[in-house]
């Protein structure tokens, strides 16, 4: 605390001298009377003397000031922190708004589902796409459907998975089994792939095939392709038994290719599928086996056949019957939910003429109702013959 000294020759006087020298903090302590001037003792006056000191009122007031900006800082903060608050809620709002743009409701997705029911894709695979919808496309791309429909054909063709036909190498013989329920094509099937491979084309050199049928119970089965084999020139051999085959084999051991067609059962008749199999074990590492499954199973049946025949370790799927059906959703989704190849498709009963190598474009094109861009398609799954062109054309 300062204190200090003052004189004057009225106590009003020294008290003014005080206020105008250390303001309004300054405080009297004491005061008393003394002379003032004069020479050697003499002509002195009468006067006062004041002590007094500065209050610590205005340090109290620099605190005081100091509180007061520190509430109105802090005031500042709390309405900036009620703006970030209300910013975010804002922020909350617009991201439900955009979510449920993304829900059940939007057009575009509805679209995409009603297209996608009307061509039997299964419910998952359904639901599977529309997630991705909602989780990878903007609103902006939500609002162009044409990017849509793109985006959607692109990832059904994705999970398309193609098994490379069959091609002749060096390696002799290749035996080609082809599996499936009744009235699937299996027969017609191995006549047109043993045309195809036999008699040869544009696309592929005759080379050395035999065909051999294991499926003796159906008398209608067994003259159709001996019919085929007459007419082709192509050798064929009915084996009953594990020895019939065996024997068979042994004599073809020097051809490029064995066609075997097999027994049409009923895939619930456990039985007879496990005899098919025992005779069919003969053919060992050499093998390979295809199911021939129709288009136009729904899709249930289509995920028990799978079950049913991967006993026969088949390699890829042969898919018939694609002209007695337009929609293929229930194949194409059951087969990718499996990760099950696609080799070839069959689409009529004509032989040889009505086989295909299977091909992501082809099959997109049975796919109804979405627009199917084939410059996009081949940029990204590789250029497709023409849709009339197969083996034969």
């Amino acid at each position: 605390m300062q204190y200090f000294t003052l004189q004057a020759y009225t106590l009003s006087d020294a008290l003014m001298k005080m206020k105008k020298q250390y303001g309004e903090n300054a405080r009297l302590l004491t005061h008393r009377g003394i002379k003032i001037g004069g020479v050697l003792g003499f002509f002195a006056r009468q006067g006062t003397e004041i002590t007094g000191y500065i209050s610590d009122n205005t340090s109290k007031q620099l605190v005081s000031q100091d509180e007061k900006r520190k509430i109105l800082e802090a005031a500042q903060k709390e309405q900036t922190l009620s703006k970030i608050l209300k910013e975010i809620q804002t922020l909350k709002t617009t991201v439900q708004t955009r979510e449920k743009t993304h829900e059940e409701g939007n057009p575009s997705i509805e679209r995409i589902r009603e297209i996608l029911e009307f061509n039997d894709f299964t419910p998952k695979y359904i639901k599977n796409i529309i997630h991705r919808i909602k989780k990878e496309l903007t609103i902006d791309d939500l609002n162009d459907f044409v990017k849509i429909q793109q985006t959607v054909v692109r990832w059904i063709g994705e999970q398309i998975l193609i098994h490379p036909p069959y091609h002749n190498t060096n390696k002799k013989p290749t035996i080609f089994i082809i599996v499936g329920p009744t009235g699937v094509g299996k027969t017609t099937t191995i006549a047109k792939l043993a045309a195809i491979y036999g008699l040869g084309n544009k696309k592929n050199p005759s080379c050395q095939v035999r065909m051999i049928t294991i499926d003796n119970y159906r008398i209608a089965a067994k003259k159709q392709i001996e019919t085929y084999a007459d007419i082709m020139q192509i050798p064929v051999t009915c084996a009953e038994t594990y020895n019939d085959l065996k024997k068979a084999l042994a004599l073809y051991a020097d051809m490029d290719l064995i066609l075997i067609d097999t027994i049409g059962k009923s895939p619930s008749d456990f039985e007879k599928l496990g005899e098919m199999r025992r005779i069919l074990s003969i053919c060992g590492n050499m093998s390979e086996t295809h199911l021939a499954l129709s288009a136009t199973t729904k899709a249930s049946d289509v995920e028990n056949l799978l079950r049913q025949f991967e006993p026969f370790n088949y390699k890829s799927i042969i898919l018939t019957k694609l002209d007695e059906t337009g929609r293929i959703g229930n194949m194409l989704s059951v087969l990718a939910e499996h990760g099950k190849p696609i080799s070839y498709i069959t689409d009529g009963q004509v032989v040889p003429q009505d086989i295909e190598e299977a091909k992501i474009f082809r099959l997109l094109m049975k796919i109804e109702g979405l627009k199917i861009d084939r410059e996009y398609i081949e940029t990204i799954f590789g250029e497709q013959d023409d849709l009339s062109t197969n083996y034969w054309r």
